[in-house]
């Protein structure tokens, strides 16, 4: 029976991948469109958009913004995870500020703080995991501000998912949450968002190799139109999504 643990616990690791990447998870993503909701306002956006156009748009955010930011910061927060009972609080601290510095507008400080309190509510209730307490007391004390990203670092960290496909997880996350945005926005269809998602997985994958073994100081954002189109999105009348 030993014999078959290790296989067990990494399915166990993949299983947790799934249920935190699944659109269904109450995790907030579903009221956010980054980005693309005042670029369709603005007409920079057709309806229906050129795939090509989306495809090229989507693989900007990933390598040049999310990856480097959000993944590289779930990887530093799943580092400080040193144990299902422990963290390292100085580099949980350090990554959690740090991400807020690398978002530009207000509205992504609050959705990235807002949805990681919602997904640490859900912990609460979910998951229990002894070092996600930990680090909840310190964003209830407001030490850290609670970014979506670390708290799902160490949430990762604590069912045993490897940081890798922690950090994977996430962005294809991220990637279905911003194709799904696209489709309530009628920028796309179905079948195309589909087809626009596949066609981006190999950049997802390199992404995430690339974020999951960087440090604090790695933690970078640099999407010039996408962080302009967001400020404009807070003066906005009508909005159908929170950023």
């Amino acid at each position: 029976m030993s014999a078959h643990l290790p296989g067990t616990e990494r399915l166990a690791g993949f299983l947790s991948v799934l249920q935190l990447s699944d659109s269904a998870f109450p995790s907030g993503r579903y009221t956010l469109s980054y980005g693309l909701e005042t670029l369709a306002q603005s007409g920079r956006l057709t309806m229906p958009s050129d795939p090509a156009v989306l495809g090229a748009l989507l693989r900007d955010q990933i390598r040049l913004s999310v990856g480097p930011s959000e993944g590289v910061g779930l990887a530093c927060a799943h580092r400080a995870t040193t144990g299902p009972d422990s963290l390292d609080l100085d580099l949980i601290s350090r990554t959690d500020e740090r991400l807020t510095a690398v978002k530009l507008s207000r509205e992504a400080r609050e959705t990235s703080t807002r949805t990681g309190r919602a997904l640490l509510r859900v912990e609460n209730s979910a998951f229990g995991t002894k070092a996600l307490a930990l680090y909840a007391r310190e964003v209830t004390a407001r030490r850290c501000p609670g970014n979506h990203a670390v708290v799902l670092g160490v949430l990762s960290a604590s069912l045993g998912v490897p940081r890798l496909e922690a950090v994977t997880g996430e962005l294809f996350a991220f990637a279905a949450s911003w194709i799904a945005a696209a489709v309530r926005l009628a920028v796309t269809d179905h079948g195309t968002a589909q087809a626009v998602l596949h066609d981006v997985r190999r950049d997802l994958a390199a992404a995430a190799r690339h974020a999951a073994d960087k440090d604090v100081p790695d933690i970078t954002s640099c999407t010039p139109q996408l962080d302009v189109m967001a400020m404009r999105h807070e003066e906005t009348e009508l909005r159908l999504f929170a950023s």
